[in-house]
């Protein structure tokens, strides 16, 4: 019998993570950043990047929606871009640096290249028509 208790993830404050942000790691594989060094890292590889800046769940509603739209975002794409989750202990100074500040947050890169982002909750179509510009941007 394989025992559940230890596939729960956890925040860093010790506190599990909302289920939906939980699903990004668990579900789709994509990876939590949880220092400067994974984001130059993860965004050096080559190709299309995108990390989520989630936010507080318990203080920001739109967070948990986020959590649901960016993985219909990267299928409506074809899977162009992949994903990472930045820790929350790091999610400041990836805003501020970035200019993005405001959360939830698609943050783009291409080849360690910040192309742009995407930032709190918007109509559909203007995350496709947001997206397609930021993804044909030179990187």
């Amino acid at each position: 019998m394989h025992d559940h208790s230890h596939d729960i993830l956890h925040s860093p404050g010790g506190g599990a993570l909302h289920p939906l942000l939980a699903r990004l790691e668990a579900e789709f594989g994509w990876p939590r950043l949880h220092s400067l060094h994974d984001v130059a890292e993860f965004t050096a590889r080559p190709g299309l990047h995108c990390l989520f800046v989630p936010g507080d769940p318990a203080r920001n509603l739109e967070t948990v929606d986020a959590a649901v739209i960016l993985p219909e975002l990267r299928m409506a794409f074809q899977n162009a871009f992949d994903c990472a989750v930045v820790d929350d202990a790091i999610e400041a100074t990836v805003r501020e640096t970035h200019r993005a500040l405001k959360t939830p947050g698609f943050l783009f890169f291409r080849d360690a290249s910040y192309l742009g982002s995407i930032e709190k909750i918007r109509d559909w179509d203007d995350y496709i028509a947001r997206t397609s510009h930021i993804l044909s941007l030179p990187g």
